[in-house]
């Protein structure tokens, strides 16, 4: 067997996982009722262990005491009875599969937001805030450290009652826990704090409370840092000796050990690794883990494909291997590699726009797969035949939109033809792989390719479709996906027309040279304006980057904003918010960029040789009107349809063509919508 280390099984405790693969604790802001598993999260979970994943652990950050504020995450609410029946749904669904399902549960002690739910007062060791939060905590008392571990008891005792296989107790991320743990939050001078074994103490006491109301043979496991990552923090020898002490103590089933603290923004970045990192970068802080302790230990931390997987357990570096954003791009990838269709797996890029959603509050959601998370709402993973009119489906456009168009439509057994004017498919994603930190990113288009194939799509690339051709070619149902262009020409003052600015893509195109002195004015705020900074600075250009927004990036997430900043800082790159660009022109052989703040009116120039302008796209319309009085359903979309995942009446009806248009040929969105658009619109032709 070509994956047999994968695939070999292995007990935690007296539990017995079918094989090696985790989907790691996360929080998935799902849990809605206050706190509950309802439909959506447990067909998220389901989805996964028909996939064939062998253990999945729920939950990031699931909380045991009503001040540990659940409501900011939507995360599971541990502190209530009211969540027994709810687990026993979840663990019913997931068992059927063959998985199994523990959940993660903590007290987030100064890690969370007090300004929502209870509104409560937060809690540390010594009433040290934490960064990212910005929140403000109070030293905690006796009574309440008592009170916290009968909380962590009871939490175990409501995920027993409610079916599931185990309990991983968070001692990560500066939870309650190794809160407790580190001198650097800890400086209490009674018997939780100072000496290593007053330290230890907490995690001690929660431990044995929780074993001796869980019994020996429930699984409780501990999930902790191998290295803090800060120069006053725990690094992996301190961890080691924890790792140790709690091993010994025969109470501990399980680690699961990942690398960096994340209570800085810094450090925030390097816990899921972004695209920008090498494969599994922290492997060997647990691989030192597993050198010191005697039961297994799980390590989750860009991982993506089974390849990588197999050598790391034929290595022994680990027991476990978790492919968490793995999963999310694909919940069948073990059931793929099984079935000998490696090649079919949607690998995960490390996009994190997972992750970074959860860390702006909203759900989890995969940049490329638009069906995760959203089982519940009949959005599939695996397409039947359809049952109707088998369709002349001719999709225009190339980018993610008409990608997934086309092999949905492919799937559902129409006959589709996709025309795409550039040479290569991908669209805007094969811009934003030109960037230094995105090159990844590509690997969404790798996979629509391998699909589109397989699937017997007509690609007819380098051509450029018009209104006559689509006539021509006699089509039942027309879809354009056809993008926008660069919105250069909002302020005629920037002289596009005359051109005195250029955009990100001629920038990461390679369209025009980077310049030595270079402006970059950014008003969107996400990927394509920090991606040509960085591509200039890169190639050697002297590069301000100024935004009229409260900050450079402030649209991208907090796991990957600051692998930019890491980045522009290194390279001197000037960042200025609070300015717009009122005004371009030329002072002989150089530019001049007038900006204004916007809060004082004040002005101010700049001499350069390039100004870059990233103000995002506008649609690509003209072959959508030369079209739609030709269509019977004049180009509409029934929205109540499309949003309920229906089919679109038109089609219905038809009698003619039916055309359609979706993603930035409609209006800028992002990949994740524009691929949403085409599944929904077309997984029910």
């Amino acid at each position: 067997m070509a994956y047999e280390s994968l695939f070999q099984p292995l007990n935690i405790n007296k539990l017995t996982i079918r094989n090696r693969i985790v989907s790691t604790a996360h929080a998935e802001v799902y849990a809605t009722d206050g706190g509950m598993t309802t439909d959506r999260y447990v067909k998220y979970y389901e989805e996964k262990a028909k996939g064939g994943c062998g253990l999945c652990i729920c939950g990031g950050s699931s909380v045991v005491s009503i001040d540990s504020p659940q409501g900011w995450w939507s995360s599971v609410n541990l502190s209530t009875d009211r969540i027994i029946p709810h687990f026993q749904n979840l663990a019913d669904a997931v068992h059927k599969h063959g998985g199994r399902i523990m959940i993660q549960i903590t007290h987030m002690g100064r890690r969370s937001r007090w300004d929502g739910g209870n509104w409560s007062n937060l809690l540390s060791p010594s009433g040290i805030r934490e960064p990212v939060h910005r929140a403000t905590c109070k030293v905690i008392e006796e009574e309440e450290i008592h009170r916290i571990i009968k909380d962590y008891a009871q939490a175990a005792r409501r995920a027993k009652e409610g079916g599931l296989d185990g309990v991983e107790l968070s001692a990560v991320h500066q939870h309650l826990i190794d809160q407790f743990w580190s001198p650097r939050v800890n400086q209490r001078d009674d018997k939780w704090g100072g000496s290593f074994e007053n330290r230890m103490r907490f995690g001690m006491e929660v431990l044995k409370a929780v074993r001796e109301e869980v019994g020996p043979d429930f699984v409780v496991g501990l999930r902790i840092c191998g290295d803090e990552f800060h120069p006053d923090g725990l690094n992996q020898d301190d961890m080691k000796q924890i790792a140790k002490y709690y091993n010994d103590t025969g109470l501990v089933d399980f680690f699961g050990v990942v690398g960096s603290g994340c209570d800085t923004h810094n450090t925030l970045a390097n816990v899921i690794p972004n695209m920008s990192y090498p494969p599994e970068p922290f492997l060997h802080l647990a691989a030192g883990i597993k050198e010191i302790v005697d039961v297994p230990v799980i390590h989750a931390q860009n991982i993506k494909d089974p390849n990588q997987a197999e050598r790391i357990l034929d290595a022994g570096y680990v027991d476990f291997v978790g492919m968490t954003r793995a999963h999310i791009a694909d919940p069948h990838l073990i059931a793929k590699i099984k079935m000998n269709q490696v090649d079919q797996i949607r690998q995960c890029v490390g996009a994190n726009y997972c992750i970074d959603r959860q860390y702006q509050g909203l759900d989890v959601l995969c940049i490329q797969n638009a069906a995760t998370s959203r089982e519940h709402m009949d959005m599939p993973h695996l397409f039947e035949k359809t049952t109707g009119k088998i369709q002349n489906a001719v999709v225009v456009g190339g980018g993610p939109a008409g990608m997934e168009a086309a092999r949905v439509l492919a799937e559902r057994g129409h006959k589709v033809t996709l025309i795409e004017r550039a040479p290569e498919l991908g669209g805007q994603i094969t811009i934003a792989s030109k960037a230094p930190q995105r090159d990844q990113i590509a690997g969404i288009t790798r996979w629509f390719a391998l699909e589109l194939a397989r699937l017997g799509v007509d690609l007819k690339l380098d051509t450029a479709a018009d209104a006559a051709m689509i006539r021509d070619m006699n089509a039942d149902l027309v879809i354009l996906a056809t993008g926008g262009t660069p919105f250069l020409e909002q302020n005629p003052h920037w002289g596009a027309a005359e051109g005195l600015v250029v955009s990100s893509w001629d920038i990461l195109n390679g369209t025009v040279a980077p310049g030595e002195n270079v402006l970059v004015y950014d008003t969107i705020c996400e990927f394509s304006g920090m991606s040509a900074a960085d591509y200039l600075s890169s190639n050697g250009a002297k590069v301000e980057l100024v935004t009229d927004d409260t900050k450079p990036g402030v649209g991208i997430g907090g796991t990957t904003f600051p692998t930019y900043y890491r980045s522009l800082y290194q390279k001197e790159v000037i960042m200025t918010s609070d300015m717009i660009l009122e005004k371009v022109y030329r002072e002989g052989d150089k530019l001049v960029a007038l900006l204004e703040n916007e809060y004082t009116g004040q002005q101010e120039e700049r001499l350069i040789d390039q100004v870059v302008v990233e103000n995002g796209v506008r649609p690509n319309e003209v072959l959508y009107y030369e079209l739609k009085a030709d269509s019977i359903n004049k180009g509409q979309m029934d929205i109540e349809a499309l949003y309920e995942g229906k089919l679109q009446p038109a089609i219905k009806e038809a009698n003619g063509m039916v055309l359609f248009r979706i993603g930035d040929c409609v209006s800028q969105r992002n990949t994740h919508a524009a691929i949403y658009d085409a599944l929904r619109l077309c997984k029910e032709i």
